[in-house]
């Protein structure tokens, strides 16, 4: 064979190597491109709304902490009718009984600061330095207040919270604990993250 004959046998067999190995290029290309479209991990947990089931949630029990939204913990709060009978019986202690600066949805704007008055929903961090406040249910004199009627205690610096998540004047949280946006699915399921009018 001259070196000016065309062996037909090796064109194909480059052919197809080439365009194996370009195929494999594309995709290789493609992959990562297409991966982008997705949200990031990350990007899930800077805001993407989560589900929570709180059918096993008996009265005057806390569900929570629960690192599930924007990497917050939730508070999910189960009030009894005690809790409700009791829950404005200090407002004269509280800094902001009337939930007037913004740290809640319109619709948790009321005296429970919630949709349901029996469920309470809070990002459990102190609005002091972001400790987490520890639930304390009991109406009863404790050894941080004679006068508790329930509620969240901070250990790490004193401050205080009614069970509606209302801040006490005089601790140095400067304000209510934050109500995150969320709506019912059901009467068993939560959805913290979003209104329900955006659904």
């Amino acid at each position: 064979m001259s070196d000016n004959e065309v062996n037909p046998a090796r064109r194909n067999f480059l052919l197809k190597v080439t365009g194996v190995v370009g195929a494999g290029g594309v995709a290789g290309l493609a992959v990562p491109f297409v991966g982008s479209w997705n949200p990031s991990a990350k990007a899930l947990a800077a805001g993407a709304p989560v589900k929570i089931d709180i059918s096993k949630l008996s009265v005057g029990e806390i569900l929570g902490p629960i690192p599930a939204w924007r990497d917050k913990p939730i508070f999910i709060v189960k009030r009894s009718e005690q809790m409700l009978e009791k829950l404005n019986a200090k407002n004269e202690r509280l800094a902001d009984p009337s939930s007037e600066r913004v740290q809640q949805p319109t619709y948790a704007k009321n005296e429970t600061r919630s949709i349901r008055p029996d469920v309470l929903v809070l990002v459990g961090l102190c609005t002091h330095l972001s400790c987490s406040p520890k639930f304390r249910p009991a109406i009863a004199p404790q050894e941080f207040d004679p006068e508790w009627v329930g509620g969240f205690y901070c250990p790490c610096h004193g401050s205080k919270f009614d069970l509606a998540g209302r801040v006490y004047a005089g601790v140095p949280a400067p304000s209510n604990l934050e109500v995150p946006p969320h709506f019912y699915e059901s009467d068993e399921v939560v959805v913290i993250g979003i209104d329900e009018e955006v659904v």
